[in-house]
Order: C-alpha cells, then sequence, then structure tokens
C-alpha cells in the first residue's frame, strides 16, 4: 500500500468516525431536548441568544486590543457596550409589541439578517466614533431577542417544564459568551476586525434555520409534546399550570384590581405597562435581574483583563480560565431550571423563586475570595461556584415570570423587564470603567476594587427575591384569574359584534 492510499484510507477512517459520533450525539440530544422537532426548536433559540452572548463577550476580549487599535480608554470601551445596550434597552419595547401580534418567527428572522449585517459594519469602520454608531444600531436589532424568545417558549413548551427547557436555551448564550472570550477573543489578538467578521458569518445561517421553524399557536399551551419522556398529566397544561393549580387548591385569592375583563392582547403598550408594573413579584424580579446582570455586565466587559492582572496570566490562559469559569455557568442554568420545575411539581408553590434566592445569596459569598486572591488555581473553585449559583436563578426566573403573567402579555412583559434590566447592564461596563479608572487609580488594583464594590448589588438581588417569594402565589392566581376573564371578554366582543 502507498503512502497517498494509507493516508487516504486514515482520512477516511476518520471521516467515518466523525461522522458516526456526530450522528450519536444529535440522537442523544434529540433525546434529552424530547424529539428532533423539540431540538430543532430549542436549538435554534439556544442559538439566537448565543450570538448575542457571543458578541457582547468580544468586545470584552477584545478590550486590550481595541484600545490599542482606536487610542481609548477603558471609559471608551465602558461607552460602547453601554450605548449598545441603552438603544437596546429601548428598541426592546416595540418588538414586544410585535411579539404579542404578529407572526414571530419570520420577525425574528429578519432581524437576525440584519444582526449579521451589524457585525460586518462593526468590523469595517474606521474610527471609533464610527464603530459607536454600528453598535447603535446592532444594540436596536438585537433588542428582538428577548421579547419574541420569551413569548415563543411560553406558547411552544408546557408549563411545568419551562424552566428546563429555558436552561437549555440560556445555555446557548452562555456558549456564545464563552466562544466570545475564548475564540474570538484569541482573534482579536491578531485583529479585532477579524474577530466581528467571525461572529458575522454564521448570523445568515442562523437566520434561514430561524425562518423555517413553525409558528406556535397563541395561548400558552404548550404544543411540542415531549416525544420520550411523556410528562404527568400533560393533557392538564392545555388548562391549567402546576403553579395556578397549587394555588387554586390552596384557596389562594387573585388581586381583585388587576384582574381585568380586556382583551389584553389588543392593549396599548402603555397600558400594558402600566398592567405589567403593578404586579408586585414581577416589580421584585426586574428588580432582582438588573442587579445580578449588573454584576455580569461588568464581569463580561473586563472579566479578561481583571484575570490577567489580578492573577498574572497572558490573554490565552485568562480566556481558559474564564471558558472554565463558563462550564460552571453552564452547570448553573441547566440545574436551575430544572430543581424549580421539580420543586413545583412536589408542591411547592414558590419553588422557582427559592431556587432563585439560594442561587442569589450564594454568589455573593463565594465571589468576594475570588477577587481577593493573587491565585489563579486558588480563585478558580470559588469563582465557578459563584458563577453557577449566579446563573442558577436565571432560567427558573424567567419562567416564573411566565407563571405570574396572562399569555397575551408575555412578549410585552418581558420586554419591559428587558428595558429595566438592560438600563442597569448599559450603566454597569461604564460604571466599572470610571469607577476603575477614576475613583481607585485604574489598574489591577482599580479594576479588583471596582468588582468588590460592586458586590453589593448581588446582595441586595438576595433581598429582593426573598421578598418575591410572599407576593409569588397570589399573583400566580391573579394571572389565571386575569387570562381566563380576558378569553371570556374577548370572546363576548367577537360574538357581539362592533
Amino acid at each position: 500500500m502507498t503512502d497517498e492510499s494509507r493516508t487516504e484510507r486514515i482520512l477516511t477512517d476518520i471521516a467515518a468516525v466523525t461522522a458516526a459520533a456526530s450522528s450519536a450525539f444529535v440522537r442523544r440530544l434529540a433525546y434529552v431536548l424530547g424529539g428532533r422537532q423539540r431540538m430543532r426548536v430549542i436549538v435554534t433559540l439556544a442559538c439566537v441568544l448565543g450570538l448575542a452572548g457571543a458578541d457582547g463577550a468580544t468586545v470584552g476580549a477584545s478590550a486590550t486590543e481595541l484600545r490599542h487599535g482606536l487610542h481609548i480608554t477603558n471609559t471608551d470601551i465602558g461607552l460602547l457596550v453601554t450605548v449598545t445596550a441603552l438603544v437596546g434597552a429601548f428598541a426592546t419595547l416595540p418588538f414586544g409589541v410585535l411579539a404579542d401580534r404578529v407572526r414571530r418567527t419570520t420577525t425574528l428572522g429578519l432581524v437576525v439578517v440584519l444582526w449579521g449585517g451589524a457585525m460586518l459594519w462593526s468590523a469595517a469602520v474606521p474610527s471609533f466614533h464610527e464603530l459607536l454608531v454600528a453598535r447603535l444600531f446592532l444594540g436596536a436589532v438585537v433588542a428582538a431577542a428577548s421579547p419574541l424568545v420569551a413569548s415563543l417558549v411560553g406558547d411552544w413548551f408546557a408549563a411545568s417544564e419551562r424552566g428546563r427547557v429555558y436552561g437549555f436555551i440560556l445555555t446557548g448564550e452562555l456558549l456564545g459568551a464563552g466562544f466570545g472570550f475564548a475564540v474570538t477573543g484569541d482573534i482579536a489578538a491578531l485583529s479585532w476586525r477579524a474577530a466581528f467578521v467571525i461572529l458575522a458569518l454564521p448570523a445568515f445561517a442562523l437566520a434561514w434555520f430561524v425562518f423555517r421553524l413553525p409558528e406556535p399557536t397563541r395561548g400558552g399551551r404548550g404544543v411540542l409534546a415531549h416525544e420520550t419522556q411523556p410528562l404527568p398529566d400533560e393533557a392538564e397544561e392545555t388548562r391549567e399550570t402546576d403553579a395556578q393549580r397549587l394555588a387554586r387548591e390552596r384557596g389562594i385569592a387573585p388581586h381583585p384590581e388587576l384582574v381585568t375583563h380586556r382583551d389584553l392582547r389588543r392593549a396599548s403598550l402603555f397600558r400594558a405597562a402600566e398592567y405589567v408594573l403593578h404586579v408586585r413579584t414581577n416589580l421584585f424580579l426586574i428588580a432582582a435581574s438588573a442587579c445580578a446582570y449588573y454584576f455580569l455586565a461588568g464581569i463580561q466587559t473586563f472579566g479578561s483583563e481583571f484575570a490577567k492582572e489580578q492573577y498574572g496570566i497572558d490573554q490565552p490562559l485568562a480566556n481558559l480560565l474564564l471558558l472554565g469559569v463558563g462550564a460552571g455557568a453552564v452547570g448553573g442554568v441547566l440545574a436551575g431550571g430544572a430543581i424549580g420545575d421539580t420543586l413545583l411539581r412536589r408542591g411547592r408553590l414558590s419553588g422557582r423563586v427559592t431556587t432563585a434566592v439560594i442561587g442569589a445569596a450564594g454568589t455573593s459569598i463565594l465571589f468576594l475570595p475570588a477577587l481577593l486572591t493573587r491565585s489563579a488555581f486558588t480563585a478558580l473553585p470559588y469563582l465557578v461556584g459563584a458563577v453557577l449559583l449566579l446563573t442558577l436563578e436565571n432560567p427558573t426566573l424567567a419562567a416564573a415570570q411566565l407563571d405570574i403573567m396572562p399569555p397575551a402579555l408575555w412578549g410585552r412583559a418581558e420586554s419591559i423587564r428587558t428595558l429595566l434590566r438592560s438600563l442597569a447592564m448599559a450603566i454597569a461596563p461604564l460604571l466599572f470603567g470610571a469607577v476603575s479608572d477614576h475613583v481607585f487609580g485604574g489598574g489591577r488594583s482599580g479594576l479588583q476594587w471596582t468588582f468588590v464594590v460592586m458586590l453589593v448589588p448581588l446582595a441586595a438581588s438576595a433581598w429582593l427575591l426573598f421578598r418575591a417569594r410572599r407576593t409569588y402565589p397570589a399573583d400566580v392566581a391573579t394571572a389565571a384569574a386575569t387570562a381566563g376573564a380576558s378569553q371570556r371578554g374577548r370572546l363576548g366582543a367577537e360574538h357581539t359584534g362592533p
């Protein structure tokens, strides 16, 4: 056998093994997610959020190169992330209205196409000011993701498994952020422009998959049944969620002032916002999420640079450290949603919120020793544990919000939550950078003490979530009563005519 034929045979064997492994992985993933149709939906939505996570993380991982290439400071890097988040925060409101009224899969597909174009634009700009303009446009189109995904999850999946499903979808966001730190961050060491191009190209392929998704029926009936492991009492999901059933069995009364017969789907954005912000649990969830995401935004922007300077490691090792921490984050989102769902099915009405309380309290404790040590080896277990607990609350709170809102308001409720949460995220990079430069004198020590001071909002989020445990049951009952009254009002209007 010649060397050429031997090489060809080896390559053929490698291709066959790779194909077999890929096929086995897909089959296993389809089994875990409940069937191929569900896998297609979950993976596509996870990739949408993953694209957003990768873009945000790339800016942070490229901070050093952006500073040198465009001759800017930490404050300018913070400003770059802040304006993107601010524009996205306000742009999410009209997308919330669209999520409740139009075909969501088509809208999301169009947004992803614009997303890819905005990333290519970011890669081509000649100056910091033009990059700022490009990021403004990018922030506007990224805003569509949260309300559209929330509304689709509510209508595609049964209420008893939404926390778990959200865990899978939010894993995509974390994997995207990890890709931004570890892969495009290393590419940015050679060229920050190439890093943005690498992110833009998959966006157009992703848009094609989004366009091909089926549009679910509205009303929160969970049309994508679990094909491999049917959930208990799945038929009941079309009428009543686990949380609503527990509230009814315990005789928990709704808030009468919030029960309305109006068709909430046709309500104006102002009326919808007025209703959403009168739900006390929602206010606690928004504030707690804002505190957690505020700190997370600071880590995302300056975490790589802090790791290099605090622990004395280079860029590749810093990115690998953050990748290890990212593994803890993935474990957190996967565990958080599943734990919250399990507690709810076992009769713990506030189980989803309780899970988030534990995560928020533990996070603020574990981060402190990681920020004070100078050893990467010593810091790693604290960082992994802290980030695991930080992300533990994300999927369970996303599912909890769907429990306390009528289905007709899911898109707008998520857009309002995203707006207020994004305002905190928008402030974070600029404030982290400014405090680091102007209060603590910049450099390693400046970033270190900035992160220590910013642990205070994390502690506040635990207290807010503890308050939410008390208001959650009545708000679940109110959402159920409002959904029923609104549906009866809509049917009555259709029968009587104009």
